[in-house]
């Protein structure tokens, strides 16, 4: 029988439980760039009028989605190895 080490497991949740919250936090920033999008009246990303705010957020809302991203390998080795 493989033994399994407790630390292990209790990394895989925390790590699974951040990749969750900032999915969550993705989702926010999805619904906060939707609404100045919409005060703005401008959808368009190239557009000189398109509001700082939504390209911020959505600058930061990628970076978010890289990590995620590098997080998701990393769980996914870690199970592979395991």
């Amino acid at each position: 029988m493989q033994e399994v080490s407790h630390a292990g497991i209790t990394g895989e949740l925390r790590l699974s439980a951040l990749i969750a919250d900032l999915l969550w936090r993705v989702e926010l920033m999805n619904s906060d760039i939707l609404e100045e999008e919409a005060k703005a009246g401008v959808f368009d990303t190239r557009q000189p009028t398109y509001p700082l705010l939504a390209k911020n957020l959505r600058a930061r809302r990628d970076n978010l989605l890289s990590t995620i991203a590098a997080l998701e390998r990393r769980a996914s080795s870690t199970k592979i190895a395991a």
